[in-house]
């Protein structure tokens, strides 16, 4: 598979990573009921495949995922053939998500997820969200990161979610290796601002919700929606409802005809487009059955000519699908945010 590096600094990595949200289970943030020995395949099946990176968070059901992840990987030399990216900062009290980066909560949430992943060093330790509720500063959560590098618990630090002036805070305390924006066709609001500085500062870009959660895989329709779990979180996010639905399933169709002259499935087409972008390093696929790699597994291999470009382009226009809003953050003393603004 194409590689890229991840930064000035960091490793080398595949352009598509595996992404487990999707595997925590049933929560309030979930994609439903999902098999865990399914879960299990299809990691081991992408990283067979040649998929070098796996993404996860101890917030995806309170730590199920990385347990997943962490059986998972039993075969494999983590740290060497598949490199584990897990992140902190949204930690589980009482069965509710809180935003935390003061430093005891990292450490903590540091020795829990290497007793889940069953490493003994995080390749990628990412913050999940800034903190918007203890009022610590990022000079204090992001030197503590520094601190974990140097016991040789963490290899590489990077955030999730966050905007340039609390990048530049902490790049001029330690180098920022990743940043990781929610970026597609449907949410291209990286493109202007973020992902340029990522570029210009030697940071590597990872998308997280290239596909848009399902909407640009290309097998999704309106019939589709009313066959999610209840528990899907999905059916609450306005990405799912009217009018942005009919929008984004227009420019779909759209897609087709695009990928079909390219040979390649319209997730393929989806996740080629954001490879395409200068400065994006990858992109976070997920996957909760071995079938469902079949979709995007050859993405990272595809180059877009101009005319698909230029026709992915005047499709948007055409649509008017998607925005160019970022997520909002909630009020202070709020403990959960709606799963649509997480990633």
């Amino acid at each position: 598979m194409v590689k890229r590096r991840l930064g000035r600094e960091g490793p080398e990595i595949t352009t598509l990573g595996f992404g487990t949200w999707a595997l925590a289970g049933r929560y309030r943030y979930g994609w439903g009921a999902v098999d865990d020995e399914e879960s299990i395949a299809a990691i081991r099946r992408a990283v067979e495949a040649g998929v070098s990176w796996i993404d996860t968070a101890p917030t995806y059901g309170d730590g199920h995922s990385e347990e997943v992840v962490g059986r998972a990987l039993q075969p494999f030399r983590a740290g060497e053939e598949v490199l584990v990216f897990t992140k902190c900062g949204r930690p589980w009290r009482d069965g509710e998500v809180y935003f935390d980066l003061r430093p005891e909560s990292i450490r903590e949430e540091c020795e829990a997820s290497l007793r889940r992943l069953r490493v003994e060093r995080i390749d990628l330790y990412q913050f999940h969200w800034p903190d918007y509720a203890t009022g610590t500063t990022v000079e204090e959560s992001w030197g503590t990161i520094v601190e974990l590098i140097g016991e040789g618990k963490v290899r590489w630090a990077g955030v999730c979610n966050f905007d340039i002036p609390r990048l530049e805070r902490c790049e001029a305390i330690r180098h920022v290796d990743s940043l990781q924006p929610p970026f597609s066709l449907l949410n291209r609001d990286a493109y202007g601002e973020l992902i340029p500085w990522a570029r210009e500062h030697g940071t590597g870009a990872i998308a997280y919700s290239p596909m848009a959660s399902g909407l640009l895989t290309g097998s999704f329709n309106r019939e589709g929606l009313g066959r999610l779990a209840e528990d899907d979180w999905r059916r609450r996010a306005p990405a799912f409802q009217e009018p942005k639905l009919s929008k984004s399933l227009a420019f779909v169709e759209r897609l087709e005809p695009i990928a079909a002259r390219l040979g390649v499935t319209v997730a393929s087409l989806s996740l080629a487009w954001v490879l395409s972008v200068p400065g994006v390093t990858g992109a976070i696929v997920g996957a909760r059955r071995p079938s469902q790699l079949d979709d995007w597994l050859g993405a990272g291999d595809l180059e877009l000519d101009e005319q698909a470009l230029a026709e992915i382009e005047a499709s948007l226009e055409a649509t008017g699908a998607g925005t160019d809003e970022l997520p909002q953050p909630p009020p202070v003393a709020a403990a959960s945010w709606p799963a649509w603004d997480r990633g």
